[in-house]
């Protein structure tokens, strides 16, 4: 793999504080091309980070997965696409008119900044298995779920997928060349997996099918983030 194309992989997850994700945006300039800002720092800073972020050339994943009826996706939808944007996360579990509304959310952002947000449908949580999708009531295998979300995503304009590194080969084949296959639960060989329940190296992630890797902890949590991010653009080059 080439060195952009792998930059262009990782979205570094800044789920911190806004002090902490000032600096390392700005550590990481010039190293990464994607940051993803999770609801911890969109409700602590507002769409005012998004700005902020793309001001200093990184796209950005807003990973805030919506869910709600389809009015309210629709307009957040928009107004995050309004505020630059560059990847919104929907829950695919809202269901077909949510889905829909969210495309037309995305659309009408477009309208207003000329190229519309992307849009990626979470499909079973990477900190869920079996047993906690049974706490809520879903008795069909974690798989069986994913595929059916998928599926429910695609039909209605959602352009890919946030799966598990597990799911991704299995997404790759059911939604095609050209979606979207966004997998957190991401760790370097060696690292904590947090909470993280199904996992998976970042050179197995993308051989799998995943078109880009969230990666947090491993990266933000290290003594040096731009030297841990710069071995995982190195472990990708010479891997993939």
């Amino acid at each position: 793999m080439l060195d952009t194309e792998a930059r262009d992989r990782i979205i570094v997850a800044l789920d911190c504080g806004y002090d902490e994700a000032m600096a390392l945006s700005e550590a990481l300039k010039g190293h990464a091309t994607w940051l993803k800002v999770g609801m911890t720092l969109y409700y602590l800073a507002g769409p005012e980070i998004v700005q902020e972020f793309k001001k200093r050339g990184f796209k950005v994943f807003l990973d805030l997965k919506l869910h709600d009826i389809p009015h309210q996706v629709r307009g957040a939808a928009e107004s995050a696409g309004i505020a630059g944007a560059d990847l919104l996360s929907v829950h695919g579990a809202g269901g077909a008119a949510m889905l829909a509304a969210c495309r037309e959310g995305a659309e009408a952002a477009g309208e207003v900044r000329t190229e519309r947000p992307k849009l990626v449908a979470i499909t079973v949580l990477t900190s869920m298995n079996q047993e906690t999708l049974a706490q809520v009531g879903v008795e069909a295998p974690v798989a069986e779920q994913v595929d059916r979300l998928a599926r429910l995503a695609a039909a209605n304009g959602i352009d890919g997928v946030v799966c598990s590194p597990q799911e991704a080969a299995r997404m790759r084949e059911l939604l095609g060349p050209d979606a979207l296959i966004v997998t957190p639960g991401v760790r370097p060989a060696g690292a904590a997996i947090g909470d993280q329940s199904r996992v998976a190296t970042p050179v197995a992630a993308i051989e799998a099918g995943a078109s880009h890797l969230v990666i947090g902890r491993p990266i933000t949590e290290a003594d040096d983030p731009v030297a841990a991010f710069e071995a995982i653009v190195q472990e990708l080059v010479e891997g993939v």
